[in-house]
């Protein structure tokens, strides 16, 4: 990595080695302490990050785990498999709390409610779904995508989310009342991901159709849509000022928008395969990529400089950074999960 790389820091001190299929997805709880593996082996492991020691694998699961949630007090995760099930685990004891069940099929993606009360998924049955978190209970079912629903975001007040699909299209939902609030039409391709500016009141999605678009969530208005990109659009982050976001895609590059503008001002390249994740430092001005070219990449945002780089042995997809910054992990095809010190 050179001197750039050691004098910001970014230096690998894991790979933890145990599970027997790709890792899908990553959640470190609130404390940084831990970190919760969700793989294609059908289970999960629970992590300590400074000594690198696995404390539990958590089984139940009767297929591959696709996702994975820790709730805002960091004593248990929520998550959810190709098996069409949820499953809430207790990250002290490593048991089975309760297993969530209304799926029809797999169950993409999973996030829990500030509050912790409420968890929400999505699947590629066309729905999401509201669970109360404690008793397992499902409160509300979220109808109108016609086809499989890949990914959601939640607002900060934990009331709406806003959910991506192969339809095409974005929407935006009450979860008190388990209504749709509106459709957001504009994308010509599957929607892949989608990221809320954190006033609120507005959200960024990305799409195959080479695009990202920011919609006001209360008007249903479409504000920017931004192009650059060469090939389809897998990821975006937002700064926490919610004037910058990033973008990740196939064209092997990230690019780094003006919101308010609507205009990018930087195109970050290093990589020499598609870039599937993007995720910002708790500052702003970093991000962190992950790759099919086998790495993990720091760089400057108000600069574009690539400020360093982690080599991994099989290809990258899911990464996370701790709430205090200090720590990044990833996961890649052959099952390895990497920590990464962030800090300054």
């Amino acid at each position: 990595m050179g001197g750039t790389a050691s004098m910001c820091r970014f230096r690998l001190v894991h790979r933890l080695e145990g599970h027997t299929g790709r890792v899908e997805a990553l959640a470190v709880t609130p404390d940084g302490g831990r970190v919760v593996s969700a793989s294609a082996d059908a289970t999960l492991r629970v992590w300590d990050l400074e000594s690198g020691r696995a404390l539990h694998t958590l089984e139940g699961h009767g297929a591959g785990v696709w996702c994975v949630a820790v709730t805002p007090d960091g004593r248990r995760a929520v998550s959810g498999s190709f098996d069409a099930t949820l499953r809430v685990w207790d990250l002290a004891s490593g048991r089975t709390l309760r297993v969530l069940r209304g799926h029809d099929t797999e169950v993409y993606s999973v996030a829990v409610t500030g509050d912790g009360r409420r968890a929400v998924s999505s699947s590629a049955d066309t729905t999401l779904r509201v669970w109360d978190s404690r008793t397992g209970r499902e409160v509300h079912v979220l109808e109108g995508h016609t086809d499989d629903v890949k990914s959601f975001a939640l607002t900060a007040d934990g009331t709406r989310a806003v959910s991506v699909s192969w339809d095409k299209t974005v929407r935006v939902w009450d979860l008190e009342a388990g209504l749709e609030l509106r459709t957001l039409e504009g994308h010509t391709d599957a929607v892949h991901a989608v990221a809320v500016v954190p006033e609120g009141a507005r959200a960024i999605s990305v799409s195959g159709d080479r695009t990202l678009r920011l919609w006001n969530l209360d008007s249903g208005r479409a504000l920017h849509t931004l192009e650059g990109h060469r090939a389809e659009v897998y990821g975006v982050a937002v700064a926490p000022d919610g004037e910058t976001a990033v973008s990740a895609s196939a064209d092997a590059t990230l690019r780094v928008w003006d919101l308010q503008a609507g205009r990018g001002h930087q195109v970050l390249e290093g990589h020499t395969g598609p870039v599937f994740s993007v995720t910002l430092m708790p500052s702003g001005r970093r991000a962190v990529s992950a790759s099919t070219d086998r790495t993990l990449r720091l760089w400057n945002l108000e600069s574009g400089q690539q400020l360093a780089a982690v080599e991994c042995n099989d290809r990258v997809r899911p990464c996370a950074v701790s709430l205090d910054g200090q720590t990044v992990v990833a996961g890649d095809a052959g099952g390895v999960v990497y920590v990464v010190s962030a800090a300054a």
